[in-house]
C-alpha cells in the first residue's frame, strides 16, 4: 500500500520554479488520497493566473512516476490561493496593484483596465480603482457613463459606497461622482480625502487583488496611495520612445525613494509595434525599439511584455468593452501573458519578505 509519506517524498522533488523551492516545504500539496488504484492530491498555487500551472502539474506526474508507481492513476487538482501582503490594515482586500506611468498618454488607464480583466478571467476576485482624479477614463472604457454607486448599511451601521460591478470586475472611479462636462479644481488636501475615500468608504467584499490606474506623473495621489496603504507592488508603463522612457525613470525612482518603498513588479511596454492586418508577419516600430525591455534592465526590473499598436484597443475603450472581452483579439492574449508575469512577480516578491 503507497503511503502519504511516499507521496510528499516524490512532490519534495518538486520545486516551484518562482519560489525556488519544492512544493511541499511551501506547503502547497494538500489533501492526499490514496486507493489502490489512483492517488490524488491538490497542488495549490499562489495565484491563479500562474503562468507555470501547466509545468508544475507535468513535474508532479513525473515524479510520481519514479519514486511511487508509474501504473497507478494520478488526479490532480491545481489550485489556488492568493498571498496576501503583510500588515494590511485592508484584511479583505489581498493585494494593491499600482499602475503608473511618468507621463500621460502612454495607454495606461487602457492597460490597468485590461490587466484587472485579465486577472480575473483568470480566477482571482479582482477590483479596479480608477484614482485618475483629473482625467478619470473608467466610465468610458467600460460603458459606464451616468453611473452612480449605491451606498448601503453594514451591520455596524456604517455607511458604504457599493462598486459597480461590470464584466465580474467591482469599478470605483471619481468619474462616478462628478459632472464630466464640467471641470474640478481639486486643491491637494481635496485629492487626498478624495482618493482614500475610494479605498476606505467602499465595500469591496474579498478581493485578491485591487488594481489602481493612477495620474500620470508623481504628485499628490501618488504619495497617498503610497504612504496611507500596504501596496504590494507597482507596474510602470511606457511607450519606446525616449520621452516617454525619460519621464518613466522619475516615476520609478519615486517608488524606490526610501520614504515610500514599493516593489517594482516590472515595466510594460505600450504601443511597442505596429503589424498591419494585410502583412501580418511584418512588425514596424514607429516609436523605437526595445525601450522598455532597456528601462526594465537599467532598473533590474522585470520586463512584463509588448502590447503591440493595434487599432481594436483604443476602439474597445472608447465603445466601452474593454480589448480582454473580444476572444478573438491578438491583444487579448498579450494581456493574460502579461497577467500572469505580474502575478507570478507579486508571489517571488511576497516569498521574499
Amino acid at each position: 500500500m503507497i503511503t502519504k509519506e511516499q507521496v510528499l517524498h516524490a512532490l519534495s522533488h518538486v520545486d516551484d520554479p518562482d519560489l525556488k523551492k519544492d512544493l511541499v516545504t511551501l506547503n502547497m500539496i494538500r489533501n492526499i488520497e490514496i486507493t489502490p488504484l489512483k492517488i490524488r492530491f491538490d497542488v495549490v498555487l499562489t495565484t491563479p493566473a500562474c503562468p507555470l500551472k501547466g509545468h508544475i502539474e507535468h513535474a508532479c506526474r513525473n515524479a510520481i512516476a519514479l519514486f511511487v508507481d508509474k501504473d497507478i492513476t494520478v488526479d490532480i487538482n491545481m489550485t489556488s490561493q492568493v498571498m496576501g501582503s503583510k500588515g494590511s490594515q485592508l484584511s479583505n482586500i489581498k493585494n494593491i496593484i499600482l499602475v503608473a506611468s511618468g507621463k500621460g498618454g502612454v495607454g495606461k488607464s487602457t492597460v490597468a483596465a485590461n490587466l484587472a480583466l485579465a486577472l480575473q478571467v483568470n480566477g482571482a476576485k479582482t477590483g479596479l480603482i480608477d484614482a485618475d482624479i483629473y482625467g478619470p477614463s473608467l466610465p468610458i472604457m467600460f460603458g459606464l457613463e451616468g453611473a452612480r454607486p449605491k451606498a448601503s448599511k453594514t451591520p455596524d451601521g456604517k455607511t458604504k459606497i457599493e462598486p459597480v460591478e461590470k464584466f465580474g470586475l467591482k469599478l470605483l472611479s471619481i468619474g462616478f461622482f462628478t459632472d464630466p462636462n464640467q471641470p474640478v479644481p481639486w486643491r491637494g488636501p481635496m485629492v487626498s480625502t478624495a482618493v482614500k475615500q475610494l479605498f476606505n468608504d467602499a465595500d469591496w467584499g474579498e478581493l485578491d487583488y485591487l488594481v489602481v490606474d493612477l495620474p500620470p506623473g508623481t504628485g499628490d495621489v501618488h504619495i497617498t496611495v503610497a504612504q496611507s496603504f500596504p501596496i504590494a507592488g507597482a507596474v510602470i508603463v511606457t511607450t519606446p520612445q525616449n520621452v516617454a522612457l525619460s519621464d518613466a525613470v522619475r516615476g520609478i525612482g519615486m517608488f524606490l525613494m526610501e520614504s515610500i518603498n514599493i516593489p517594482l513588479l516590472g515595466v510594460l511596454e505600450n504601443m511597442a509595434y505596429f503589424t498591419p492586418a494585410e502583412l501580418p508577419d511584418h512588425k514596424y516600430f514607429i516609436f523605437g525599439k526595445d525601450g522598455g525591455k532597456r528601462l526594465a534592465e537599467r532598473f533590474n526590473a522585470p520586463f512584463l511584455g509588448e502590447i503591440p499598436l493595434v487599432k481594436s484597443i483604443s476602439d474597445s475603450g472608447d465603445n466601452g468593452l474593454p480589448v480582454m472581452m473580444d476572444e478573438h483579439s491578438p491583444a487579448r492574449s498579450a494581456f493574460l501573458e502579461i497577467a500572469g508575469r505580474v502575478a507570478q512577480q507579486l508571489a517571488i516578491v511576497q516569498a521574499a519578505v
